[in-house]
């Protein structure tokens, strides 16, 4: 015991027993892994399954979303052209945020799809988010920088990318 903590150990580690504190430092990013995995799973299979939203016009249409948006976005540009196949887009947006939900739940290519979920999460902000006030009320700025830290650190731990790495290397170490 030191100054009366409890220095209780779970295994050893490069440079001695490890901690409680070393374990939860290792798995940090995991409740932020599933938390948006689930949510962008969810958010996916929503747009998908939602008849309203695979229309270009009409209440709650992806185009009726995208023409509302149009002139307070940052680049309206870009709503233009996502007009041009309103539902075309919004099915392409819901198969993207499937796919990055699935991968990082996964740990399968897990930067690739932190990546995909920051750039989703980055074009709604320029998008549909932009004109909120203040900006904290926009939630896609908030999930762009959700996305950061495992675009940064991947899925290293309890993931296929991790079982892929220790299978490459021939070790038999833990996920």
């Amino acid at each position: 015991m030191t100054h009366g903590m409890r220095t209780q150990t779970y295994g050893t580690g490069l440079h001695g027993p490890r901690t409680w504190r070393d374990t939860a430092a290792q798995y940090a990013l995991l409740p932020l892994r599933l938390f948006l995995g689930v949510t962008f799973v969810y958010a996916g299979l929503d747009k998908l399954t939602d008849s309203a939203f695979k229309r270009s016009a009409g209440t709650g249409s992806i185009g009726e979303t995208m023409r509302a948006a149009r002139d307070s976005s940052a680049i309206p540009a870009l709503v233009d052209l996502a007009l041009k196949s309103p539902v075309g887009f919004g099915c392409a947006i819901a198969l993207g945020e499937l796919a990055v939900g699935i991968g990082v739940l996964l740990g399968l290519l897990g930067r690739l799809a932190a990546l995909g979920g920051a750039l989703i999460s980055l074009s709604l902000w320029l998008t549909v988010s932009w004109a909120s006030t203040p900006y904290y009320y926009g939630n896609d700025l908030a999930y762009l920088m959700a996305w950061l830290p495992l675009v940064l650190a991947g899925t290293p731990y309890l993931s296929l990318d991790a079982a892929w790495r220790t299978r490459r290397r021939g070790s038999h170490g833990y996920l």
